[in-house]
């Protein structure tokens, strides 16, 4: 059966864990879903993985709208998410809610993804109010890369874990169904699940989570030149791929490819 928002506060209320992947095409949302994964992530982390670029800002609503269209094509069951990239929905609520609009109605998402706490409470409650899923995000923030210096754990001193509390406090009273807590210390994203009604997905949040989130190309192991802590590669994706294009190229150039049983 299809996952909706609802399942995922069942999912919480009966202690049942939610699985997240990201996913940027037909093809692999549609093994995705197959596995029975929960929800689909159409992450701007495409900018970074699908498009080549050094971080998630330079993603256009363009970008994710096409990504999320060809997601949503492949997932029959899993509840797809669409990222809101940079610059989307910070300048007011009224562009927020017309953004998340168009990655419901062209895209085709059950849901949008924004990040941000307190400070983007009022626009999470706007796009609530039109009757659009919002999963807030907040610990390590992407897009805000340049304002944190860098890749860095959040929330490590006491006055920072207060202000995430508050945060996640904030996006469940503005009507997020769900919040993904990303680069915090384990006993931080404990006690944020434990204080809140609405299901929290962990990447680099520790265990206690309601639900744990990754990209795709991390946990296929389809990079080697960096893996974060929080990564655990279920497979060596790219040792395979590069090992079957390395055979392809072989066998084309000595004439093993194609041999009669692939001719007409």
């Amino acid at each position: 059966m299809a996952v909706t928002v609802s399942t995922f506060q069942k999912m919480k209320a009966e202690g049942r864990k939610i699985s997240m992947l990201t996913a940027y095409d037909y093809t692999t949302a549609r093994l995705v879903d197959e596995a029975g994964i929960d929800a689909i992530l159409v992450g701007d982390s495409l900018g970074n993985v699908m498009l080549g670029l050094g971080s998630t800002v330079p993603v256009t609503m363009q970008d994710m709208v096409h990504h999320t269209a060809a997601v949503v094509r492949g997932a029959q069951n899993a509840l797809v998410v669409a990222d809101m990239p940079f610059m989307s929905y910070e300048v007011s609520a009224a562009q927020a809610v017309e953004n998340a609009g168009r990655l419901i109605k062209e895209g085709g998402a059950n849901a949008v993804k924004l990040e941000g706490g307190v400070p983007m409470a009022d626009h999470i409650a706007a796009i609530v109010a039109a009757k659009i899923p919002v999963c807030a995000h907040i610990g390590l923030t992407p897009q805000g890369i340049n304002a944190l210096g860098g890749f860095k754990v959040q929330g490590k001193t006491d006055d920072a874990a207060e202000q995430l509390i508050a945060d996640a406090r904030a996006v469940q009273d503005a009507g997020a169904f769900a919040v993904v807590i990303e680069a915090v210390p384990a006993a931080v994203g404990a006690r944020i699940t434990e204080e809140l009604r609405i299901p929290t997905i962990g990447i680099g949040a520790g265990p206690d989570c309601d639900g744990q989130v990754l990209v795709n190309q991390d946990m296929l192991g389809m990079f080697d030149d960096f893996t974060p802590k929080f990564v655990r590669r279920f497979a060596e994706a790219g040792a395979l791929m590069r090992q079957a294009y390395r055979e392809f190229d072989e066998c084309v150039k000595d004439g093993a490819f194609p041999a009669p049983e692939h001719c007409y």
